[in-house]
Protein backbone atom coordinates (compact mmCIF):
# COMPACT_ATOMS: atom_id res chain seq x y z
CA UNK A 1 0.00 0.00 0.00
CA UNK A 2 1.18 3.51 -0.74
CA UNK A 3 1.65 5.23 2.63
CA UNK A 4 1.73 8.64 0.96
CA UNK A 5 -1.66 8.04 -0.66
CA UNK A 6 -3.11 6.89 2.67
CA UNK A 7 -1.74 10.01 4.38
CA UNK A 8 -3.43 12.17 1.71
CA UNK A 9 -6.77 10.47 2.40
CA UNK A 10 -6.44 11.07 6.15
CA UNK A 11 -5.45 14.70 5.53
CA UNK A 12 -8.60 15.31 3.47
CA UNK A 13 -11.12 17.55 5.28
CA UNK A 14 -14.42 15.72 5.77
CA UNK A 15 -16.35 18.66 7.22
CA UNK A 16 -18.34 19.05 3.98
CA UNK A 17 -18.51 15.32 3.16
CA UNK A 18 -21.83 13.91 2.00
CA UNK A 19 -22.43 10.75 4.01
CA UNK A 20 -24.63 8.03 2.52
CA UNK A 21 -26.07 4.86 3.98
CA UNK A 22 -27.65 1.88 2.27
CA UNK A 23 -31.23 2.42 1.16
CA UNK A 24 -32.08 -0.87 2.91
CA UNK A 25 -30.97 0.54 6.28
CA UNK A 26 -33.66 0.58 8.94
CA UNK A 27 -34.65 3.52 11.09
CA UNK A 28 -32.93 2.31 14.26
CA UNK A 29 -29.73 4.25 13.50
CA UNK A 30 -27.34 1.28 13.44
CA UNK A 31 -25.82 2.10 10.10
CA UNK A 32 -22.48 2.36 8.40
CA UNK A 33 -22.14 5.53 6.35
CA UNK A 34 -19.81 6.06 3.39
CA UNK A 35 -18.48 9.26 1.82
CA UNK A 36 -16.50 9.74 -1.38
CA UNK A 37 -12.87 10.84 -1.20
CA UNK A 38 -10.60 12.15 -3.95
CA UNK A 39 -9.28 9.57 -6.39
CA UNK A 40 -12.11 7.12 -5.78
CA UNK A 41 -11.31 6.55 -2.12
CA UNK A 42 -13.98 6.13 0.55
CA UNK A 43 -14.42 7.19 4.15
CA UNK A 44 -16.50 4.94 6.41
CA UNK A 45 -18.05 5.79 9.77
CA UNK A 46 -20.54 4.48 12.33
CA UNK A 47 -23.72 6.56 12.19
CA UNK A 48 -24.17 6.19 15.96
CA UNK A 49 -20.75 7.74 16.59
CA UNK A 50 -20.12 10.35 13.87
CA UNK A 51 -17.62 12.18 16.10
CA UNK A 52 -15.17 9.24 15.89
CA UNK A 53 -12.54 9.59 13.14
CA UNK A 54 -13.77 7.68 10.06
CA UNK A 55 -11.73 4.93 8.48
CA UNK A 56 -10.41 5.80 5.02
CA UNK A 57 -9.71 3.50 2.11
CA UNK A 58 -8.02 3.98 -1.24
CA UNK A 59 -9.97 3.10 -4.38
CA UNK A 60 -8.13 -0.22 -4.70
CA UNK A 61 -8.74 -1.14 -1.04
CA UNK A 62 -12.43 -0.32 -1.41
CA UNK A 63 -12.67 -2.36 -4.62
CA UNK A 64 -11.04 -5.36 -2.91
CA UNK A 65 -13.46 -5.06 0.02
CA UNK A 66 -16.49 -4.89 -2.29
CA UNK A 67 -15.27 -7.88 -4.28
CA UNK A 68 -14.85 -9.86 -1.08
CA UNK A 69 -18.38 -9.03 0.03
CA UNK A 70 -19.89 -9.81 -3.39
CA UNK A 71 -18.02 -13.12 -3.68
CA UNK A 72 -18.99 -14.16 -0.16
CA UNK A 73 -15.46 -14.09 1.27
CA UNK A 74 -16.43 -11.51 3.88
Amino acid sequence: MNDERKAELYAHDLSAAVWCKASASGGEGNCVEVADLPGGGKAVRDSKRPQVEPLRYTASEWAAFREGVISGEL
